[in-house]
């Protein structure tokens, strides 16, 4: 069973914005695990291929993802990625499809996060196969919609923003100020 006083991360934010590498340099600098992004590797073995009736899969596989990094941390852990923004996805590329079980689990995981750490999209769009809207206007609304998402469950935030090494000394700031 998964320590309950572990402090869970959430690196969050809309696509491009630098969320692997931080969760990525953040677990080499407390020397502690992170969870990856479970649909990534899904559209990879699916070759970009996914539907509406794939959401509950993907939800399944980041949750094992999420609990499996858990079980292996001592007092913290980084999550690139979690089910709120599953969900966020989830309405914006198939809406009226998300399965019930994964909005209810979304608002109960989003509870166990201690901190959340709001990756803006002021850096470069990174082009990639898997992301969706590089134009202005679409990471304007997808800054709006995770920001939102945030604010409106009142979960704890801190904004990343800035130059990668800004972010990152944010980040770490945030994170050992927790104790």
């Amino acid at each position: 069973m998964p320590d309950p006083n572990v402090k869970r991360i959430a690196v969050f934010g809309t696509e491009s914005t630098g969320k692997t590498s931080l969760a990525q340099k953040l677990a080499v600098h407390f020397g502690e695990p992170w969870s990856a992004e479970f649909v990534r590797e899904f559209w990879d073995v699916r070759g970009g291929k996914i539907t509406a009736e794939d959401l509950g899969t993907i939800a399944l596989g980041q949750i094992a993802n999420e609990d499996g990094a858990v079980a292996q941390a001592r007092r913290v852990v980084f999550f690139d990625t979690e089910l709120v923004t599953c969900t966020l996805w989830n309405d914006e590329l198939f809406p009226g499809e998300c399965p019930a079980w994964v909005r209810v689990e979304a608002e109960e995981r989003a509870r166990s996060v201690t901190l959340w750490l709001l990756c803006d999209t002021d850096v470069a769009f990174e082009p990639d196969p898997q992301r969706s809207f590089p134009d202005a206007a679409g990471r304007a609304r997808g800054r709006r919609l995770w920001r939102e998402a945030l604010e409106k469950r009142g979960l704890p935030f801190v904004e990343i923003r800035g130059e990668w090494a800004a972010r990152e000394r944010t980040a770490i700031a945030a994170v050992g100020a927790l104790g």
